[in-house]
């Protein structure tokens, strides 16, 4: 009798072992996602970009379960974040990943994708009229990672149409580029006008082109000199 129990001991011992065993496979190692920094997406640019987690059960399946991303960017089960973005700025949200356990583990991270356009020019000096001179200064951006063969043109348009230059410079604007200033000026005739910059940027090697606006809200008067 007493060799029975024996048996029956060590069977049911095995039994909770193997128990034990299936129930470490149904949860796999803990369920973690790396500290993540998302690379910055182009305006109208392809972008592409896998989510990573450590650990858990395969499959593992991703979804967006908090704030949003830009407008055209997707985030697939996956975990792969694509698309082309239509609007620029900065975008938070929260992704979760789930595993195939029994019962299945979550975890969620918050990250933030940066959309940011290619070739971007801004006034650092707005124009104003000194004298007959016509004067301003802009920043440009090279945001991406190339660099630009960079035109600026910088024209006084007056009442009837007729365009005078009033600044031109052409040179490579390098990759990651921010706020280098241009300063323009040019003597001009008497009458009104509206200020336009018109800023290109070529990457041959990929026969690129990006092109960036400026335009004055108002009209500038330029008067007779003495």
């Amino acid at each position: 009798m007493k060799g029975k129990a024996t048996v029956l001991a060590v069977l049911l011992f095995a039994l909770w072992d193997t128990s034990l065993a299936q129930q470490g496979a149904a949860t796999g190692e803990p369920l973690t996602i790396p500290a993540t920094s998302l690379p910055k997406a182009i305006l109208r640019q392809p972008y592409r970009f896998q989510l990573q987690a450590q650990g858990g059960i395969s499959p593992l399946q991703w979804e967006v379960t908090g704030g949003s991303l830009p407008r055209g960017i997707g985030l697939g089960t996956d975990g792969i974040l694509s698309g082309i973005s239509s609007e620029r700025g900065e975008f938070r949200f929260v992704v979760t990943v789930s595993d195939s356990g029994k019962p299945a583990r979550q975890r969620n991270q918050e990250l933030v994708l940066r959309v940011v356009a290619p070739l971007l020019v801004e006034w650092s000096r707005y124009p104003r009229v000194a004298g007959q001179r016509v004067e301003c200064a802009v920043k440009v951006f090279n945001q991406t990672e190339q660099d630009f063969d960079l035109t600026v043109i910088v024209l006084a348009v007056n009442e009837i149409g007729r365009a005078t230059a009033v600044g031109y410079q052409h040179f490579t604007l390098n990759q990651n580029t921010a706020d280098l200033e241009l300063p323009f000026g040019e003597n001009l005739p008497p009458g009104m006008y509206e200020v336009h910059v018109d800023v290109v940027g070529e990457v041959a090697a990929t026969n690129t082109i990006y092109r960036a606006r400026l335009v004055t809200g108002e009209k500038l008067q330029v008067q007779q000199g003495p």
